[in-house]
């Protein structure tokens, strides 16, 4: 069985790596059920494992954490729903680049609840969604901008961190780093977007989908 958490109000970061760390400890002991989390957190940002230095652009805006997830640097904040995946990866097949794909199509099918279409985009970490109303890419491509981050870690086949799906955080939180180390493309949000989706709005998303990827819960 897998246990659904909610969060109401605002989660400091530290206590959210400490119930992380533990319950992933209990979880690889067999003395825990997989976790899904669903919090926000206070204005901050996190350099995961491929962190630059550079790519902090202030880093006297709000708090900074180093962190032991895979990738680079992102902000969280309110208005962001981060859904924490403490699940055993061990018992579901040892294959992490399946189960970062997993993650990956569980926000995919989130956001088709709400008519958005994910893409995911090789050397690009994370969902994005195209914006053709903007103007196209000095290479001619369409723009596209991120609205949801993933950065995972394993210790003894269970993980821990997880998802950001950007709601109606302060988009413009981001421009004190370079989010996930990419400069050519910006980040959205579901009412960046022109859609009025409320956080329990998308809590019901992402539990009936990850229902659909990870089995019931």
């Amino acid at each position: 069985m897998v246990e659904w958490r909610i969060s109401e109000g605002l989660t400091g970061y530290d206590e959210a790596v400490e119930v992380m760390e533990a319950r992933a400890e209990a979880i690889a002991a067999g003395d825990a059920e997989e976790l899904v989390w669903l919090v926000e957190h206070p204005p901050l940002y996190t350099a995961g494992t491929s962190a630059r230095t550079e790519d902090l652009r202030e880093p006297d805006r709000f708090p900074v954490f180093t962190t032991k997830r895979g990738g680079q640097y992102t902000y969280h904040g309110p208005g962001q729903r981060v859904a924490y995946t403490m699940l055993d990866v061990g018992r579901r097949g040892r294959d992490v680049r399946r189960f970062v794909a997993d993650l990956e199509a569980w926000v995919i099918a989130a956001l088709a609840e709400f008519g958005l279409t994910g893409h995911i985009r090789d050397g690009r970490v994370g969902v994005w969604i195209e914006r053709p109303e903007k103007p196209l890419l000095p290479d001619g491509s369409t723009a596209e901008d991120k609205i949801a981050a993933i950065g995972i870690r394993l210790r003894r086949w269970v993980s821990f961190h997880g998802v950001s799906i950007n709601v109606e955080p302060e988009l413009e939180h981001f421009s004190g780093i370079v989010p996930c180390g990419i400069t050519d493309y910006g980040v959205t949000s579901f009412v960046d977007l022109g859609l009025p989706v409320t956080m329990p709005d998308v809590d019901v998303a992402l539990r009936k989908s990850f229902e659909e990827v990870f089995g019931p819960l």
